[in-house]
């Protein structure tokens, strides 16, 4: 991504809003968000043990909370700490995204560095950077390279986080359900809560939305949050099969620990802090990498229309193919994904992932032939990489695989790890599965392709320092619509997802299913409006984005229009009245900086909103084409009436939307030309 420095400054030892002061022989250090909106307290308590509280505009948000790491074999970080010095810095810049929610991101933060030392034996070190913003926190640890420790197993992180109340929580917990976050969010009290994944977002009793999460995992492993009272987590780092958690040699720096706070749920879900909080792109040529809207052969193997193993029911065929890339070049999609073209999906492949070859077609399907006539059309075919969960297999084929889609022009690949251990032994968020990850994000570069990775370990920002790491799936998608014994993603699972999954990155849910009139055998069916499908282009940012559904389901629908016009990549976001699980509206420009897009839905719950239309331009006139819930239209019982209307409207208007039980609304609003 460009760094692009528009202000900078750095200041340090010497910031004003950084203060530390005296209370006996007890020292407190102090350091304000540049608007002064936060602040973050940091002290050694009587036994030397570090702790920070956190504030927002005087209200709490965290309260004293102790810091440090236990190690095998080795004696605890804990306690027994003197602070040795403390640098203080100020930075402000502004950097570009070759693709986002926003165009442009500001970096605008203050920063305290802790120089810790233990008092007594070995006098081991580590520093404990903060970095705090106007809506939020980042704080990591730092081992500098020291005589007394070296290489370390980390068998426990302290870290708290402490509330002042028993708090609501949206969350969903860990390896309970699956290992791949693909759970549906749930809202309780703290209390009533066990070990939960993050990003978990909080409303607290001094009313206030926090999101805490991380950012930069980086040969670490995830952290998640155990509830140790009603009133506190502590990180709880999942561990390798052996139980340790982190394998190290210093100098060494964990990943960032976030916390986000806003008056709304708005504020919270457009905050840039995990992206700033990551290192700038380390692809220096950008050109490549390109966002993309396209369609493939997978729904219908989700609905036992195609298999992808061999068969009369073969999708991934030369001639289905094909006739994917002929609808894709006719209306505006410019790419075909194809499961199943590869050899190794006969038989229980989910059981076994070391039959794949990610080289080798099956005959019914020629890869060059298929390229060469989706080049001829313009339209990029999206390549498939299933593993099973079989990463050692997998990498011992990547440069292959990569060498051979370079060669055929496939720049896209979507991965697959359909296991609940990776390997058959390791979560796929441990250290194990967050260093396999980056290898095939990395080695992906070298040959200019982009990824898209299912059953992932969590986003904690990379996309910024490896753009081509395009999105993921690590949440409950659309597939669930086709074959899960819960009937499938509930309206209020949609209206969710804004403010809890998405808060750690792109996600390729797949939206855009126009037939809700198919048969499961568990029942499963798609539970919104087809209006709602629409709005959801808008709600769920990814940049490389699905049109999901069949193309015969498609043909001759005027609805279809929205999802060609529809961006994926967009200059800027803005989150208006929304109410976690009962409803949202996402507003957003596309990247040329001249259209913007609305997506509106709600929960079970019919619902008028009142839209204000004041992020429009001054002064300017806009066509609307709105694609609205049609009469009788009702997720459960008429899901297909839509209206198409136009309206001429301005940044005075206000929009009063009508939404359906488990409805919807999706808007193009384009300047008109005077």
């Amino acid at each position: 991504m460009k760094n692009i420095k528009y202000r900078y400054c750095l200041i340090a030892l010497a910031l004003i809003l950084i203060y530390a002061c005296s209370s006996g022989t007890k020292k407190t250090y102090k350091i304000s968000s540049p608007g002064k909106n936060t602040e973050l307290v940091f002290e050694l308590t009587a036994s030397g043990q570090p702790q920070y509280s956190f504030t927002a505009n005087g209200k709490s948000v965290i309260e004293p909370s102790l810091l440090g790491f236990e190690f095998k074999g080795i004696q605890k970080m804990t306690d027994g700490f003197e602070v040795v010095s403390t640098e203080e810095k100020a930075a402000d810049e502004t950097w570009e995204q070759p693709w986002g929610e926003f165009k442009k991101v500001r970096d605008h933060h203050n920063e305290l560095i802790v120089h810790l030392k233990e008092s007594k034996g070995e006098e081991r070190l580590v520093d404990i950077i903060f970095r705090i913003f106007d809506d939020g926190a980042g704080f990591r640890y730092e081992f500098p390279k020291q005589p007394h420790l070296d290489k370390v197993e980390i068998s426990n992180e302290i870290t708290q986080f402490t509330f002042k109340s028993n708090n609501d929580v949206w969350w969903i917990p860990v390896h309970r359900e699956n290992s791949y976050y693909e759970s549906t969010y749930r809202k309780t009290p703290t209390s009533k809560t066990d070990t939960i994944n993050t990003p978990a977002t909080f409303e607290t009793k001094e009313k206030l939305f926090v999101a805490i999460h991380e950012a930069n995992l980086t040969d670490f492993t995830s952290m998640t949050l155990l509830k140790t009272n009603d009133k506190q987590y502590k990180s709880e780092l999942v561990p390798w099969k052996n139980g340790v958690k982190v394998y190290a040699q210093t100098p060494f720096k964990t990943p960032w620990r976030t916390i986000v706070v806003g008056k709304t749920p708005g504020e919270v879900a457009t905050s840039t802090i995990m992206l700033n909080l990551n290192e700038p792109s380390k692809i220096e040529d950008l050109s490549w990498i390109t966002p993309s809207k396209y369609i493939g052969i997978w729904w219908g193997m989700h609905l036992e229309k195609f298999t992808w193993g061999q068969g009369p029911k073969h999708g991934a065929t030369t001639k289905n193919t094909k006739e994917y890339i002929d609808f894709a070049a006719k209306n505006n999609l410019d790419g075909v994904l194809v499961e199943g073209w590869n050899e190794g999906w006969d038989g229980d492949w989910t059981a076994d992932g070391s039959s794949f070859s990610f080289v080798k077609a099956y005959p019914d399907f020629n890869l060059e032939e298929i390229t060469k006539y989706a080049a001829i059309k313009n339209v990029r075919l999206i390549g498939h990489h299933e593993t099973a969960g079989a990463t050692k297999h997998y990498e011992s084929q990547l440069e292959d695989a990569f060498k051979l889609y370079q060669k055929m022009g496939v720049n896209t690949v979507k991965t697959g790890y359909v296991n609940k251990y990776l390997d058959k032994k390791e979560w796929h968020d441990s250290q194990y599965g967050a260093r396999h990850y980056r290898k095939v994000m990395e080695t992906a570069a070298k040959y200019h392709i982009m990824i898209d990775n299912h059953e992932p370990i969590k986003g904690t920002g990379l996309q910024r320092t490896y753009p081509n790491f395009m999105t993921q799936e690590g949440g409950r998608g659309q597939e669930y619509n086709a074959w899960s014994v819960d009937g499938g993603n509930t309206p209020e699972h949609l209206t969710t997802l804004p403010f809890t999954r998405m808060l750690s990155g792109p996600f390729d849910y797949t939206p855009g299913n126009f037939n809700f009139d198919y048969k499961t055998p568990s029942g499963a069916r798609v539970q919104t409006t087809l209006a709602n499908q629409l709005a959801l282009y808008v709600i769920i940012f990814s940049p490389l984005q699905m049109a999901s559904d069949l193309p015969e389901n498609y043909e001759g629908k005027p609805e279809f229009q929205f999802i060609k016009d529809v961006p994926c990549t967009w200059s800027e976001t803005k989150i208006l009245d929304s109410k976690i699980g009962d409803y949202t509206t996402i507003v957003r420009k596309d990247w040329d900086e001249k259209n913007w897009y609305l997506g509106s839905i709600t929960n079970r719950d019919a619902r008028n909103l009142n839209v204000a239309l004041s992020f429009l331009d001054k002064g300017k006139d806009y066509e609307a084409v709105i694609y609205a819930d049609g009469a009788g239209a009702n997720y459960k019982t008429n899901p297909y009436p839509v209206t198409i209307s136009k309206q001429k409207v301005n940044s005075k208007t206000i929009l009063d939307l009508k939404l359906a039980a488990g409805g919807g609304t999706a808007i193009k609003f384009s300047p008109i030309e005077k």
